[in-house]
């Protein structure tokens, strides 16, 4: 007997049996091409409203005017930034971009100050009855915004707060206040407890012990609620456009919806440069801090 058959398995077998791992193989890199083939679909078309803002931000009024097509083509044979320019000198959109940031940081820091107390106390004190608080605020912040605004526009206006941008930073708390408080609660159990009660025997109030201890150890979990907070308050439309007559008084989304606007034509250039500027914040943002905004919203998902 020869080698060609050893231990009774036939000859034939054996190169049957070393293909396997080669069909193997490109059948996984076919799957790997197929997936990444169908990622780069999706991140096309979800992209594709994205470019296609930022390129009629960089039209003229005149191709504007021309429309799709000849010269205007997908990519335009021509790129403007005069856009840009009359958003700041003919439409004024310097004043509603100031009021925007003064409403957003504002209830940024007011929410992450009432949501660090509330959180730390659902964490850490022994309330009764904590479960049904936490649920109660997260059915508020999945309660519809219209409903509020009737409720909320009778009170400002018996206050005489309407067409004030300072009163949005307390109604956008209905916005920010019950997620950040959801987050850092779940955030705060995952703190070690020795590390509090090494500071309460220092002599520390609980306070001291929050702003100088828990905190601290915190920040992926703050800085996550703050950025997030930070977006809806920037993104807010619907609260602003019921409140706010003056134009001097409107925030950025608001005053985008007089933009571009004649009585024969409507300037689609100009309302998108004015939504590529609101957005670069927004993508800066996220951009710079997308490590912290992972570590934040996934504390608590490992035990």
């Amino acid at each position: 007997m020869t080698s060609a058959v050893a231990d009774g398995v036939p000859a034939a077998a054996a190169p049957a049996a070393g293909r396997r791992p080669h069909r193997a193989s490109g059948r996984k890199a076919l799957r790997e091409t197929l997936f990444y083939l169908a990622v780069a679909v999706v991140a096309l078309i979800a992209l594709f409203p994205f470019f296609w803002i930022l390129r009629t931000s960089l039209l003229s009024d005149s191709q504007v005017a021309a429309g799709v097509g000849g010269a205007n083509g997908i990519i335009p044979s021509h790129l403007s930034a005069v856009a840009y320019k009359n958003v700041f000198t003919q439409a004024s959109f310097l004043t509603p971009l100031l009021n925007s940031i003064i409403v957003a940081l504002a209830t940024t820091v007011v929410t992450i100050v009432v949501a660090s107390v509330a959180g730390y106390a659902l964490a850490r004190l022994r309330i009764r009855g904590a479960g049904p608080i936490l649920a109660f605020v997260l059915l508020a912040g999945f309660f519809p915004v219209l409903a509020m605004i009737g409720p909320l526009f009778l009170v400002l206006r018996y206050l005489n707060l309407l067409d004030n941008i300072y009163p949005l930073i307390v109604v956008y708390l209905v916005y920010t206040l019950p997620i950040a408080t959801w987050l850092l609660k779940n955030f705060f159990q995952q703190i070690p407890s020795e590390l509090e009660d090494a500071a309460l025997v220092d002599g520390a109030t609980r306070l001291q012990t929050l702003r100088r201890v828990v905190v601290p150890v915190a920040i992926p979990g703050v800085f996550t609620a703050a950025i997030l907070s930070f977006i809806l308050a920037w993104n807010d439309f619907a609260f602003a456009v019921s409140f706010l007559t003056s134009a001097n008084h409107f925030t950025a989304p608001l005053a985008i919806t007089t933009f571009g606007q004649s009585q024969y034509q409507t300037f689609y250039n100009l309302i998108d440069a004015a939504v590529v500027i609101i957005s670069i914040p927004i993508a800066l943002l996220v951009l710079f801090a997308q490590r912290r905004i992972v570590a934040g919203l996934t504390a608590g998902s490992f035990r």
